[in-house]
């Protein structure tokens, strides 16, 4: 059985990986740059299921998604030799006003309702949590089991994994079109004037996804948002626990680096970094843990979430309504977050089994 991935990011990847795994052994993956060029590297890396779910279902899916890198990354460490920076640094979610601490308190309760690790503690409990956090939060939610990984460190590792399971990587490679015949996807047209057939098509391609000749009109668009980041760095490390403060998040690597973000800004593939976004996001970040302040300012950088149009907003995971053409695109701000678990939906739709997140 051949089969083609179109989009060499941690979720062609891995997907490639799980596909090899259960015993395909015929398996490329196209990558119009090089792996990991777009969202997958350029990503926080926060695996905040309880923080990022809108609805019941969800929370459980994202859960289970955040839950099983425990084990896949020393799967991978052992497989590759690679450290995916995998750790349960816990999320603070900031409450400032009556009603943000009521929301927070709720939260806290519904979480707790369903099993989960949830905290609301006062402003003296959160600042006993992260001494870096401000002094003029009223109170917060804290989630303890929340996670979080390196995203280059997690695509290497992927990258690592795949070539040595026999997958065949061909970077600069441009998908134009999908072939169909018959009403079903036999493969695909590049842009070199090349054709490739497969029994199965895995569309991983990200917010480029849709711009795919052939993709059927009854399958939702994704478009590209782009989300602007800041990468600090601390000497020595203080800050420890992952900061929520509205719309903006702190992530501390532990190691001294510190993930600022983000902006959420519909501008098309424009590959820009901003003053005015820089300067929102720094003072958010500072506003969250003042003393962000005097740590070096190392870079910034902006990558593309895809965002599916549709009512529901959700990630096109699985087969799709075109037989031989598979999905495994769409999941905005939580690519990172549901890698494993799409890759484990994708396949069991590719190779027909059924697994515990459905095809």
């Amino acid at each position: 059985m051949r089969i083609v991935i179109v989009g060499g990011g941690v979720m062609g990847c891995a997907t490639a990986v799980e596909l090899a795994a259960r015993g395909a052994k015929e398996i490329l993956l196209l990558e119009r740059a090089v792996p990991g060029a777009e969202a997958s590297s350029a990503a926080a890396g926060m695996l905040a299921a309880q923080i990022e779910s809108r609805d019941e279902a969800e929370l459980a899916q994202f859960v289970r998604a955040r839950d099983a890198y425990a084990a896949w990354s020393v799967a991978l460490r052992e497989s590759t030799g690679i450290d995916i920076g995998y750790r349960r640094s816990g999320v603070l979610s900031i409450a400032r006003g009556e009603a943000s601490l009521a929301r927070t308190r709720s939260d806290c309760d519904a979480h707790r309702a369903r099993g989960l690790r949830a905290e609301f503690v006062d402003r003296a409990g959160a600042r006993a949590i992260e001494r870096e956090l401000s002094d003029d939060v009223a109170g917060a939610a804290y989630y303890p089991d929340e996670a979080q990984v390196d995203p280059p460190q997690l695509l290497r590792a992927l990258v690592v994994a795949a070539t040595r399971a026999g997958v065949v990587m061909r970077s600069g490679t441009t998908v134009a079109a999908l072939v169909t015949e018959r009403g079903r996807c036999v493969g695909i047209d590049l842009a070199a004037n090349e054709s490739l057939r497969a029994d199965a098509i895995v569309l991983a391609a990200g917010s480029w996804s849709s711009l795919v000749t052939g993709v059927p009109a009854s399958i939702p668009i994704v478009q590209p948002v782009r989300g602007q980041l800041v990468m600090l760095e601390e000497r020595p490390p203080r800050a420890s626990t992952i900061l929520f403060d509205d719309h903006a998040y702190v992530v501390p690597r532990g190691d001294g680096r510190v993930v600022c973000g983000s902006t959420t800004e519909h501008v098309g593939h424009r590959r820009e970094v901003t003053a005015a976004g820089v300067q929102s996001i720094l003072a958010a970040a500072i506003r969250a843990a003042p003393r962000l302040r005097d740590a070096e300012f190392v870079r910034t950088w902006c990558n593309f979430r895809p965002g599916v149009l549709s009512d529901t907003g959700m990630p096109l995971i699985g087969a799709s309504p075109l037989p031989g053409l598979f999905l495994a695109t769409g999941h905005y701000r939580n690519g990172i977050l549901l890698a494993k678990a799409t890759a484990e939906t994708v396949a069991n739709a590719v190779l027909g089994w059924r697994g515990p997140f459905g095809a």
